[in-house]
């Protein structure tokens, strides 16, 4: 039987990647793996605590109702990067504007962290799979100083460590730093994430599409024809069409993709004409994942991870998953 691998033994192997963190790096992922186990407690009570579930009665700046569980691992998290002295401001899908923490302590931390901290909340009250996405920076503005929005508002292309969270039949963490993607399974018995997916790639190509086709009719055409024409009917030489599978938990429908191949897709719409997901909290750490799994990700035009960030909570459409299967549904487009 091979020896478990814990991620804290898995991140200090890998420290001398970052000569230059000086293992500050380090304890920010650490802390991330700590509130995700705490936010994975809470998600497993759910269903028993009546503060826990149900609407929280605000909406977020996307004018989206907030979950109960959705301010609690907003807080959760920013709690820990608070106390950890690594991040010295974080920008969050839940708050209107980014924050800077305001201690001494906190203002020498040469990271931002920019994150959505329960996708696929309206999944919460039935049962289904939900996640956390994050993604870490280094900071432009001073040490020492405030976090500014300048440090929130860099590209994707400058992310140096990106992740995300699945609250399944498991819980799952996945993380690159630009050197491959890891998945690390939490075993409850020990409390510890344990090394699961080691060295992960995404298949080339697959059989799986995931997209909320009741958007189909308010889509430009080319998406339409890619569905109807191409994934809906039998390919040549194939002994069957694809299949489609939409959980509506952006993570859990990557997750599945990132281990079985498939392609995900969030067009713009006549209502929603920009696109619906975030670029900062969304598209930017799972484009990073997906690249260095040997994936692509795309808005159906341009590369996500080329885009200059113009807005906090940009949206942007989104076409993420295997290769082969992303070209493919480019080709569509005009």
């Amino acid at each position: 039987m091979s020896r478990v691998v814990t991620l804290h033994e898995f991140i200090m192997d890998r420290q001398a990647d970052f000569p230059y963190a000086s293992g500050e790096l380090s304890r920010l992922l650490s802390d991330i793996a700590i509130a995700a186990k705490m936010v994975s407690m809470d998600v497993r009570r759910a269903g028993l605590m009546e503060n826990i579930l149900g609407a929280e009665g605000n909406t977020n700046v996307q004018g989206e109702e907030q979950q109960k569980l959705d301010v609690i691992a907003d807080k959760q998290f920013i709690n820990m990067f608070r106390a950890g002295g690594e991040v010295c401001g974080i920008a969050s899908e839940e708050n209107d504007d980014f924050m800077a923490f305001e201690s001494e302590f906190s203002r020498k931390g040469k990271y931002v962290v920019l994150f959505d901290p329960l996708d696929g909340s309206s999944n919460i009250d039935v049962n289904v799979s939900i996640g956390t996405i994050f993604s870490v920076f280094r900071r432009k503005s001073e040490i020492g100083s405030p976090a500014t929005l300048e440090d929130m508002m860099q590209s994707g292309e400058e992310q140096i460590a990106a992740g995300y969270v699945l609250y399944g039949s498991s819980t799952m963490l996945v993380y690159t730093t630009g050197k491959g993607v890891n998945g690390f399974t939490l075993d409850p018995m020990i409390g510890e994430f344990c090394l699961s997916h080691p060295d992960m790639k995404m298949p080339e190509n697959g059989r799986i599409y995931a997209m909320n086709e009741g958007n189909i009719n308010i889509c430009e055409g080319g998406i339409k024809e890619y569905i109807e024409n191409y994934c809906q009917k039998t390919l040549p030489g194939a002994e069957r069409p694809y299949s489609g599978r939409y959980i509506g938990s952006l993570v859990a429908d990557f997750h599945r993709n990132l281990i079985k191949g498939g392609i995900y897709i969030y067009p713009d719409t006549t209502t929603d004409p920009e696109g619906k997901l975030r670029l900062l909290y969304e598209c930017n750490p799972l484009a990073f994942i997906a690249e260095q799994a040997g994936g692509l990700a795309t808005t159906g035009r341009e590369r996500v991870l080329s885009i200059q960030p113009e807005r906090l909570h940009q949206r942007i459409p989104f076409f993420i998953g295997s290769k082969q299967m992303v070209e493919e549904a480019m080709s569509f487009l005009k």
